[in-house]
């Protein structure tokens, strides 16, 4: 064999015993950016989950809080059975609508008995007893309970569900217009072949807007709104 190329394969062999083993620098590097990467990677995809499920939940007990409100009122008549809803006019002329909102002895929640009742009220983890500031404790279910808070175990705890609320909106709509709100006292004379519509014989339209607070919330975020017409 020549000389040269038995040198030529010495000096391969020679190369290769003393090259370095292990990684590059630039190798260690790249390796460590790609792992870097898909950790982030991982850590978004996590945190994306966790507020989505975390919405997710709230949207659901946001609407079951709505549809509480509106099984509880399902059967319930519009006005107050008894005093009804009417226009009083004094000695001088003036008129007066008798008959919305909380009437005369209905302090509580247990009083309420027709729909216009509920104009306004918002049932609150907050909530106090009176009516002054139209917010009742709550929020409430279908049969007028102040639904507990619950620990991680599902246990009920002392007080109301922490942070959530239900304000329910009662509207006077037009009769073929659902979407046009007519004023408490609004009613329509005769004229013609009309004969006229009463002042309570206009169709509702009742919305219940469920709000969550949480610890560090400066202010209720509307979580979802339920509404429904009363012919």
């Amino acid at each position: 064999m020549p000389a040269n190329r038995t040198s030529r394969a010495a000096r391969r062999r020679m190369a290769r015993a003393t090259r370095p083993g292990g990684f590059t620098l630039i190798e260690t590097s790249l390796a460590t950016l790609i792992v870097g990467i898909g950790v982030l990677a991982m850590v978004d995809a996590q945190s994306s989950f966790i507020v989505s499920n975390q919405w997710s939940s709230h949207a659901a007990s946001a609407t079951f809080l709505a549809n509480e409100i509106r099984e509880l009122t399902r059967n319930l008549p519009k006005h107050d059975p008894v005093v009804g809803l009417y226009l009083d006019t004094d000695a001088g002329g003036e008129t007066t609508l008798v008959g919305w909102g909380p009437d005369a002895g209905e302090t509580t929640l247990d009083d309420f008995d027709d729909i216009d009742d509920f104009d306004g009220i918002t049932f609150s983890w907050i909530g106090t007893d009176g009516l002054n500031d139209f917010d009742l404790p709550g929020p409430i279910n279908a049969f007028r309970e102040v639904i507990p808070d619950l620990n991680i175990e599902g246990e009920e705890q002392d007080g109301a569900m922490f942070g959530w609320s239900q304000t329910v909106l009662v509207r006077k709509v037009a009769p073929f217009d659902f979407g046009l709100d007519l004023d408490d006292d609004f009613s329509e004379a005769p004229n013609g072949s009309f004969p006229g519509r009463g002042v309570d014989e206009y169709p509702l339209r009742v919305t219940v807007q469920v709000f969550y607070q949480g610890v560090n919330d400066i202010e209720p975020t509307l979580v979802t709104e339920v509404m429904w017409i009363v012919p």
